[in-house]
């Protein structure tokens, strides 16, 4: 392998590493939203998603 196709290699990683860290973050975030609105939704009278 030459030396840019190693550093591409390794960025390439970098990303994806970052990547799906900010897809569980965003999917965290979403699990979240969700209780929340679950838990609040009775008492505010807005209707509940199931």
């Amino acid at each position: 392998m030459s030396v840019v196709a190693i550093l591409v290699l390794a960025a390439g990683l970098y990303l994806a590493f970052k990547l799906v860290g900010f897809l569980l973050k965003a999917a965290m975030w979403g699990v979240v939203a969700a209780a929340l609105y679950c838990l609040a939704a009775p008492s505010l009278g807005w209707p509940l998603p199931w």
